[in-house]
């Protein structure tokens, strides 16, 4: 049975909490989005963030799970312009805003792993950790290639 510090489980609560704003965050904004390129991505993402907060309910529960390379790998990486650059369409404004609220997100979480990979003794949790936060960053450019593509980013 793993043994976890109070540090260390308290920095689990800590990501458990940020997985499970990302589940609720990229799922609610699956239903916002009006790009449904943008619907798409953002539920494969919500997937993706499930298996993070099942991955860290796990550790908390004392196993370390084995983590399979390539879950983000099946995400759409590539966009067909939906609105132009000079758009002023007000459902380009709110996918832009929907983008950019989670690019913030997934800044925020991808730091926090970055934290706390160095505060854990055991290397396996460190390596899934570290998995976690390349997804983290993953679907940060994601989001960055959708927005770069339907000139919402300058």
């Amino acid at each position: 049975m793993l043994q976890l510090t109070q540090k260390e489980m308290l920095l689990l609560k800590d990501l458990k909490e940020q997985e499970q704003v990302c589940v609720e965050k990229y799922n609610k904004y699956a239903m916002e989005a009006n790009d449904g390129q943008l619907k798409n991505l953002f539920t494969q993402i919500a997937q993706v963030e499930q298996q993070h907060l099942d991955t860290i309910n796990q550790i908390i529960g004392g196993t370390v799970p084995s983590m399979q390379s390539g879950q983000s790998n099946q995400i759409q990486q590539t966009f067909t312009p939906t609105y132009n650059v000079s758009d002023a369409n007000p459902n380009k404004q709110k996918d832009s805003y929907l983008c950019t609220d989670l690019l913030s997100t997934e800044k925020h979480v991808s730091s926090t792993y970055n934290t706390s990979i160095f505060e854990f003794r055991d290397k396996n949790i460190r390596e899934v950790l570290n998995h976690i936060q390349k997804e983290e960053q993953q679907h940060g450019e994601y989001i960055y290639n959708y927005m770069a593509q339907n000139g919402m980013y300058s």
